[in-house]
């Protein structure tokens, strides 16, 4: 359910808001950048795959070393969907690209589902400037505890914490210096005290939110 990344192990550290199959934005993004496969790590909000031209490609991602992501609930939607052989929410959210895959692309999409079952729920992040907190919709617990139990169907799709963020009734968060959110698209980044909501809707025509964290 957790992952621990020690930030030392690298010289820049990336964090992406929602990708949603915009591979070739992402690639562009971080030529851009100068990102160095070799000392630099990006990191996911989750939601690589489902409404964009590319989501194979994106969804391969998860097998580079220079790349970790969090579950989004749309990986979990995948998931469920070739489970229980129901493709039709996962469908009218966006996995429709996976009916048009052929027989081999599809056989290729099984397995990196299948490793995305392994992806966890939430990352922390310990680097030089602090302790980087990141889920993909909500953290539904007042504070951060490594290992906690929580409400992970909150994690992947909660939106109420951003709703009263926008209504002006804030919360905050304790247990770490950052908390990173995508899940919601945006016009533009999110920031209320520690809290940050970078899904600034890439797919849709917006920007794909790059964080520098280190």
């Amino acid at each position: 359910m957790y992952q621990r990344i020690d930030g030392s192990a690298w010289r820049h550290i990336w964090l992406m808001g929602d990708l949603h199959g915009c591979f070739n934005l992402l690639i562009s993004n971080l030529k851009g950048l100068g990102f160095n496969p070799y000392e630099d790590l990006l990191l996911s909000v989750g939601d690589l795959i489902d409404r964009g031209p590319e989501s194979l490609k994106c969804l391969s991602l998860i097998e580079q070393k220079w790349f970790f992501a969090i579950r989004g609930n749309h990986e979990q939607m995948a998931i469920e969907a070739l489970e229980n052989h129901q493709l039709s929410l996962w469908a009218l959210n966006g996995g429709d690209w996976f009916t048009h895959c052929s027989f081999g692309e599809k056989q290729r999409v099984r397995e990196l589902l299948n490793a995305c079952k392994h992806l966890p729920y939430i990352i922390e992040v310990d680097t030089a400037t602090g302790t980087h907190i990141i889920a993909h919709a909500d953290h539904p617990a007042a504070r951060y505890r490594w290992q906690q139990e929580l409400d992970w169907h909150r994690v992947l799709w909660d939106r109420q914490r951003l709703s009263d963020h926008l209504a002006g009734k804030h919360s905050t968060l304790e247990g770490a210096d950052h908390f990173w959110f995508g899940h919601t698209p945006l016009k533009q980044r999110y920031d209320s005290q520690n809290q940050h909501y970078i899904d600034t809707g890439a797919v849709f025509g917006g920007n794909l939110t790059l964080v520098e964290l280190q």
